[in-house]
């Protein structure tokens, strides 16, 4: 990447800080540019969802890894937990989405407490393991939420095998006129469901999967406690990737529990953090890291910038943390100040090989919070940060009354925030669908095919907040 007027740049840059400049291109279309990354986490597109409560859970690792991306369990879920979400995630189909099921005798009121749990917005009744009719929202509306499903569903069905070709599913259920459908086996047993968007996504993204063919999933740990019997206990359930995770990454804490995982030896990346200069980049990568994240206080629910004047602004510190990894041969991720596609794609320019996005896929059906409800009627979900008053709670649910009481007077991070769903777009794979086509806009406009030709061809200016102002668009007239 080369930067534009830097000669007296005295200052770190925020992404709101910098813009790419056009080059002559001979990539035609986007879909010329593979997103594919190089870095070892088996992702095609460089996306990975942070390692927070109120964002990354099972139905988000599975949706996420199907559209070729990466999700990361916490750290302070219990480890029998974290081996059951491993397992169900790696049993999931590589293009059909898992159903939401329910019996003719179950009630509408079920329907209704179930329905936001999946973008497709549909419960598949089921007698017998057979798809006997489906039920959506507006099936609901109106109706008694005590009354059976068997007399509100749609039984006018269109079933797909779960062999169908995409395309085919496509073409299928659009000369129906249905949205979806249920996908059935040999048997005719309920396997999952399939809508038009999903079928025509499964064309467009490439899973990210194992040497098996099944879907990639990656686990956090911390610093303290027993931090190789924890490690140990996660490859043996089947993590893909093993995240050893603390806000402050430059400390002989971080440096003991890289050792202790190294001496594992496992066959899978190691992934430490997070840090902001190349020196930390250089010790975590020396102590055995194989990709560090780069980041300290840019993210939407971190308070440690305010609270404690630590951190950096994040373009620049992905800028000189990637430089050092990659003289080292190693990666980085950028993790947090994702805000909008242009983030993502200036991440990536810097030498980035993924960009992690937390609070922003927070407000999305697949989040592992309840849908709530304004009095309005807009839908939210909480989040809230990872070392927050309430964060602090869960990971020391353990430790004593005293010991629980002292830790929570230290807190660094917003214990509840409102993360809106976007009316437009409120599954995570709309929110992908957005990222992926700017950043495949962005490439071309670098004439880049592969992430690695962007980050070599990429030419970023520094603008004023003017220069952002102006590239925003506006939703009416001035």
């Amino acid at each position: 990447m080369r930067l534009l007027n830097s000669e007296n740049l005295a200052y770190d840059l925020t992404y709101n800080d910098v813009f790419m400049v056009p080059r002559r291109s001979s990539v035609g279309s986007r879909l010329e540019v593979d997103l594919s990354t190089c870095d070892g986490s088996g992702t095609t597109i460089p996306l990975v969802v942070a390692n927070m409560t109120a964002v990354s859970g099972r139905r988000m690792a599975e949706t996420v890894a199907r559209r070729g991306g990466l999700t990361v369990i916490p750290q302070d879920i219990p480890i029998e937990v974290v081996a059951d979400v491993i397992d169900w995630v790696k049993r999931r189909h590589l293009v059909v989405d898992t159903p939401i099921t329910l019996g003719p005798g179950d009630t509408v009121g079920e329907a209704l407490s179930l329905l936001s749990k999946r973008a497709h917005g549909a419960v598949i009744v089921v007698e017998d393991d057979r798809p006997a009719g489906v039920v959506t929202e507006a099936d609901c509306q109106g109706v008694d939420r005590f009354a059976n499903l068997r007399d509100v569903m749609s039984r006018d069905l269109v079933t797909l095998p779960d062999t169908v070709d995409p395309q085919e599913a496509f073409e299928i259920l659009h000369g129906r006129g249905h949205r979806l459908a249920p996908v059935v086996d040999g048997a005719g047993n309920l396997t999952g469901v399939l809508t038009r968007t999903s079928a025509l996504r499964a064309t467009l993204y490439k899973p990210a999967v194992d040497a098996s063919g099944r879907l990639r999933i990656a686990v956090a740990v911390g610093v303290n406690g027993d931090v190789a019997g924890r490690a140990k206990a996660l490859l043996e359930a089947g993590a893909d990737l093993i995240v050893v995770d603390t806000a402050h990454g430059h400390q002989e804490k971080m440096i003991g529990a890289l050792a202790a995982v190294r001496g594992l030896d496992p066959q899978v990346p190691v992934v430490a953090g997070n840090v902001v200069t190349a020196d930390g980049v250089r010790d975590l990568i020396e102590a055995g890291a194989d990709i560090v994240k780069v980041g300290v206080g840019p993210g939407a629910m971190c308070t440690t910038r305010m609270m404690t004047g630590v951190g950096r602004p994040q373009f620049s510190a992905v800028l000189e943390c990637a430089a050092q990894a990659r003289r080292l041969g190693r990666h980085i991720w950028a993790d947090g100040g994702v805000r909008h596609p242009r983030d993502v794609a200036l991440a990536l320019a810097a030498g980035a090989a993924n960009v992690m996005v937390g609070s922003w896929f927070a407000g999305t059906y697949e989040s592992p919070g309840d849908l709530q409800r304004t009095a309005d009627g807009l839908l939210y979900k909480e989040s809230f940060g990872m070392a927050s008053a309430r964060a602090v709670r869960l990971r020391t649910a353990e430790d004593s009354p005293f010991e629980r009481s002292r830790k929570a007077l230290f807190e660094e991070g917003i214990s509840t925030s409102r993360m809106f769903l976007d009316p437009q777009r409120p599954g995570v794979e709309d929110l992908i669908d957005s990222i992926v086509a700017g950043l495949r806009s962005s490439c071309t406009y670098a004439g880049a095919r592969t992430l690695e030709e962007f980050h070599e061809r990429a030419v970023v200016g520094v603008q004023s907040s003017s220069g952002y102002a102006e590239g925003m668009p506006l939703s009416t007239s001035w």
